[in-house]
């Protein structure tokens, strides 16, 4: 597959052309419909706004609010003239925001009003008092020195804010010429956007991604499910994360796709909106799918028209990977795997590839991807079938972490291959399995234990929902291994049930030692489960013998 050169701005131009009256993207719970010809105006004339704000190409502009439309429009406002889209997780509260604003020299933050009952007006006044007695456009914050701009996602008025429809109409000052000229000064290797890692260990790195990373990252993987203009993709994932602003929206547009988008998942709104729109592709992570599968009315809401999607962000089980395929008509359902560092996606399965290959592995590298599986102690590369930590090289590897050149330098060696932690095999077709985090495996009395192994042969119980399972200090073994369970519902299962489902099944060294039941698992926004708090609730929980 050829390699674009394209910037964000122009691969929407370019399927404007292309599809004018296709439908681009599609809000069933607003009612709101567009058009790729309408789709691009509207990113055109952001961009005009966003450039009388002031800001230059190469300024950073922040975005913190759910999958609003005016979240899609910036994404590619941003990518005509220049401004790099720093995305701010949804999560986030006052400490997390000031440090995003502040490590990130953001001029410019748009923002929902509010997000699942938070207040982000009252959590940004918490860090910038100033914003109360300011003029729009001349915020002067003692702890946010280069915060000038906020512009508010909503009709109320706010002192010292802009509106959306101000932004918008203060681009009219801008005319088209000038908008042409800053986007003949873009080039592909541009850094246009800039995400934060979650930051489970340590501070939130700010992870720098070019045009050509993300651009052809999202042109792959809609290649890899045979995306067209005549599918209908939904996404329920957020826009801050790489998946719903590379895997969601750029795929989409790579290929001139509708885009059916939700601002928040909920299971039954996916349920719907597929039926309604007639969704071909649906994208989540293996918690969004298990909701989605066990809603109390999924047999009255079952997708007849999905063909394909992604299931990612963290492993996925295999039997919820079947049921994705036969109870939601999902027969082409890929497997993607990769990190942001890598724009994310290193590797995918395909719509061809059979099935037990697409439950088993995260296939096979995206064409113009290089992977190597190294012995982490020595750097060499390992054979097939021996597990390793999973390095890749190519287009797709960040430009780095902004302002941290130490950590920059740790996560891609002098050679140009980006470390990601992940332990993997590869078979000797190529195919990869994720084993887990270097930092999860477990290593009990000498033995190399890996949760993925145990969980998978847990979902396989009939009233095992979901399985965690982590590692647990212990004196005489080192570790010991714990598994978190989410039963059914209205199932009666205890820690004897489960053990003796493990008996005679699996070495005895792999059965889990202590066996806890759970409603609900710590989760990012982006719909990751964090073993580490899961880690640190079975440390509390054993420290005080409950």
């Amino acid at each position: 597959m050829t390699l674009l050169e394209q910037t964000v701005g122009q691969l929407l131009e370019e399927k404007a052309s292309l599809y004018p009256d296709q439908e681009a993207y599609v809000y069933p719970e607003k009612g709101i419909r567009k058009t790729y010809a309408a789709f691009n105006e509207e990113a055109d004339a952001a961009a005009k706004g966003l450039m009388a704000l002031g800001l230059e190409k190469g300024d950073h502009l922040a975005v913190w609010s759910d999958n609003k439309p005016e979240w899609l429009i910036t994404q590619f406002a941003s990518g005509k003239m220049g401004g790099v889209l720093v995305t701010v997780n949804t999560n986030y509260r006052a400490q997390e925001l000031e440090y995003l604003l502040k490590q990130s020299d953001a001029s410019t933050l748009i923002l929902a009003e509010n997000f699942r009952g938070a207040s982000y007006m009252n959590i940004l006044k918490e860090i910038c008092p100033e914003l109360e007695y300011s003029e729009k456009g001349s915020l002067q914050s003692e702890r946010l020195p280069f915060l000038k701009n906020v512009v508010v996602l909503s009709d109320t008025p706010h002192k010292g804010c802009y509106s959306w429809q101000d932004v918008v109409d203060m681009g009219m000052t801008i005319k088209d010429e000038e908008l042409e000229a800053r986007k003949q000064s873009l080039t592909s290797t541009d850094v246009i956007n800039m995400q934060y890692t979650s930051g489970t260990t340590g501070f939130p790195k700010g992870v720098m991604l070019s045009h050509y990373n993300i651009v052809n990252n999202g042109n792959q993987v809609a290649g890899s499910m045979n995306l067209t203009h005549q599918d209908r993709l939904c996404i329920p994932v957020p826009f801050f994360h790489c998946f719903g602003c590379v895997l969601g929206t750029l795929a989409a547009v790579s290929k001139g796709a509708a885009m059916v988008i939700l601002e928040q998942f909920e299971p039954k709104k996916v349920l719907q909106a597929v039926k309604d729109e007639a969704c071909t592709a649906l994208h989540g992570v293996p918690t969004m799918f298990i909701a989605e599968l066990n809603h109390p009315e999924f047999e009255d809401l079952k997708p007849t028209t999905l063909r394909t999607g992604i299931m990612a962000g963290s492993t996925c089980p295999m039997e919820v990977m079947k049921n994705v395929i036969h109870k939601m008509g999902a027969e082409e359902i890929t497997i993607a795997y990769g990190q942001t560092e890598s724009s994310p996606v290193i590797t995918q399965t395909n719509v061809h590839d059979p099935v037990h290959l697409r439950v088993s592995s995260v296939g096979r590298p995206h064409p113009n991807v290089e992977v190597k599986i190294i012995e982490p102690a020595t750097g060499e590369e390992v054979d097939p079938g021996i597990p390793g930590e999973l390095c890749t090289r190519g287009y797709l590897v960040m430009e780095g972490y902004y302002k941290n050149e130490e950590a920059t330098s740790a996560a891609i060696d002098p050679d140009g291959w980006l470390h990601t932690g992940d332990l993997a095999v590869r078979d000797k077709e190529g195919y990869i399995e994720i084993t887990g985090r270097m930092k999860d495996m477990i290593i009990r009395g000498g033995e190399n234990v890996y949760p993925r192994e145990i969980e998978e042969f847990l979902y396989q119980h009939p009233d095992v929902q979901d399985v965690q399972v982590v590692g647990v200090p212990d004196e005489t073994y080192g570790e010991e291994i714990m598994a978190w369970i989410i039963p059914k519902e209205n199932t009666q299962i205890n820690e004897s049930d489960i053990k003796e489902f493990c008996e005679g099944r699996i070495s005895k060294h792999k059965i889990p030692r202590y066996i806890l039941f759970t409603q609900e698992y710590p989760m990012t926004a982006s719909g990751k489960i964090q073993k580490f708090r899961l880690r640190e609730n079975a440390l509390d929980l054993l420290q005080t013998g409950k």
